[in-house]
């Protein structure tokens, strides 16, 4: 089981938030995808003849990549992998791009899933982020998505902004809970270096998310959510009825995937790579046959700590008896034994060899799995 990653760097506006790769000029859009149907072209070996069962687009803004774009990557893909069954195909979109037309070509693609970039139902929100669409919007393409019979949908909420109390968060779940889409992914406002919203806070022109706030928003939503009957099968991605983001859970359980397009990520089990993040430059190196990929291969250490990081975030939780397996019965050793030693116990259960964090250490995961880094 393997997946594809198609990255289009293109947005038609900048949200404040955002620390992604995008470009907001289309003027190379053309010369882009055709580089990027060479790449998939180059690279048909990176996978070793595994089985395509994923594909995912996202960016940047893929929706505003017309029908085709869409086909002739599609295509390229099909005419380059021999071994596709595919269980997922995902289009990230934002509301303002799902008209009518989009969302009819986007089922003549096959596209099957839909990640729509909702983030709230509040204009005042939206406009803190500098979204460009309205609350009005994310409500109506949904409905229209749902109308045209795609019920494979996954909307993405954001919370802890300082435009958004209490109540204005539990009104925003109760309105996501109401459209009865069946897959969630929220996600904590996190200030990321050189973005605009550092800027701005920086300048005190807008205000920064409070911790406190945060963390009742993130209680709030799992309460809420699990209320439901959604599960929390990853920290920030909950769903109903076992409707995983199946690419996506594919990288915290360690497939293998293949990454496509400027700043794209793959890994093939022993090493990461990651494309150049300039369109220019990926564009000419791939028409001039140069080197665009840096490539970092992942020694003993690396490999375990990204286990330990990776699996403490999913449902399914930490196996020791895996890492004493794969790695070694010492390192298994060392991981528990810190654990025990240096974890408050609150923020764990460890039953059958199996670590999953309690909702008070889901809040901390980044930095539980930090203590827990083997150093060899």
């Amino acid at each position: 089981m393997a997946g594809i990653y198609i990255h289009i760097p293109f947005c038609k506006q900048a949200c404040h938030y955002c620390n992604f790769h995008f470009s907001l000029t289309l003027k190379r859009k053309n010369e882009l995808i055709d580089a990027l149907l060479l790449e998939i072209a180059q690279r048909k070996v990176y996978l070793r003849d595994e089985e395509i069962n994923t594909i995912y687009i996202g960016g940047g803004t893929p929706s505003l990549l017309d029908y085709e774009d869409l086909c002739k990557i599609r295509d390229q893909i099909y005419s380059t992998f021999k071994k596709i069954n595919l269980k997922e195909f995902t289009l990230e979109a934002n509301p303002d791009d799902l008209s009518k037309g989009k969302i009819a070509d986007i089922k003549k693609i096959g596209i099957n899933r839909l990640s729509i970039g909702i983030q709230s139902f509040h204009d005042e929100d939206l406009k803190y982020m500098n979204r460009a669409h309205t609350a009005s919007e994310a409500m109506s393409s949904i409905l229209r998505c749902q109308d045209a019979g795609i019920e494979n949908l996954s909307i993405d909420l954001i919370y802890g902004t300082p435009t958004m109390n209490y109540a204005a968060w539990l009104e925003n779940i109760n309105t996501a809970l109401n459209t009865n889409v069946p897959h969630i992914s929220a996600y904590a406002l996190t200030v990321e270096p050189k973005t605009k919203l550092q800027s701005l806070i920086k300048k005190k022109l807008i205000e920064s998310p409070i911790d406190e706030q945060v963390s009742e928003q993130f209680f709030t939503l799992i309460d809420k959510l699990e209320e439901n009957k959604f599960e929390q099968y990853e920290i920030s991605n909950f769903c109903m009825n076992e409707m995983y983001a199946i690419h996506n859970t594919s990288y915290w359980q360690g497939t293998h995937y293949l990454g496509i397009g400027p700043s794209a990520h793959s890994y093939d089990g022993e090493n990461r790579s990651w494309n150049i993040s300039n369109n220019n430059q990926y564009i000419n190196s791939i028409k001039e046959n140069k080197s665009y990929i840096e490539i970092e291969h992942l020694n003993f250490s690396n490999r375990v700590n990204e286990y330990i990081m990776t699996s403490l975030r999913t449902k399914w939780g930490m196996d020791l008896q895996k890492i004493t397996t794969i790695f070694s019965q010492e390192v298994a050793d060392e991981i528990r034994n810190t654990l025990i030693q240096e974890i408050p116990s609150n923020y764990y259960t460890l039953e059958n060899n199996i670590v999953k964090l309690t909702i008070e250490g889901k809040l901390m995961a980044d930095g539980i799995a930090s203590n827990l880094f083997i150093l060899i």
